[in-house]
């Protein structure tokens, strides 16, 4: 485990607190040619360890996860939160039936049963985040890190969460 890396039940809540309410994320995969981010919509089902995502099969994050599953996930909300996982692709037909949408189906032009539809089922590894409720404290935080001072109570705003407890 990372240097300064918590496990704890409470914070596993606060990370599942912070990303409930956010619908996009940035999805990054690493290609050839470096790291690529995206957004993309969340499917918001129990956070249990594992986040899912719909896609279509015939897109770049397609073969860079079929290359390399390390992906990162980033939300940004009223806090923030940076999740490491790996990600496999998943052909699940009730599953993605259950996800589905109306809107999903506007924007891709296709049904949930369209073997070109593919779920990506990401099992978290560790998330790092930032609390930001308290502007005042969060602000003179990240004053003192520009200009080189080690910020008293930083550890109150920023923590890194081992996520396979």
């Amino acid at each position: 485990m990372a240097n300064g890396t918590i496990v704890n039940h409470e914070a596993v809540e606060t990370v599942k607190d912070i990303i409930k309410d956010i619908e996009t994320a940035m999805f990054a995969t690493i290609s050839e040619g470096g790291i690529n981010s995206r957004p993309m919509q969340t499917q918001h089902i129990e956070f249990d360890g594992d986040l899912w995502f719909l896609t279509m099969r015939d897109t770049s994050k397609y073969a860079e996860i079929m290359a390399n599953p390390n992906v990162n996930i980033a939300y940004v909300g009223k806090s923030y939160v940076s999740i490491r996982g790996k990600a496999e692709v998943v052909n699940d037909v009730e599953r993605k039936k259950e996800l589905w949408n109306a809107a999903y189906e506007k924007f891709l032009k296709t049904s949930y049963d369209d073997p070109n539809v593919i779920l990506i089922k990401v099992d978290t590894d560790t998330a790092e985040y930032w609390e930001t409720g308290d502007k005042t404290k969060t602000v003179k935080a990240f004053f003192k890190k520009l200009v080189g001072q080690k910020p008293e109570g930083d550890s109150e705003i920023n923590k890194t969460v081992d996520l396979n407890s």
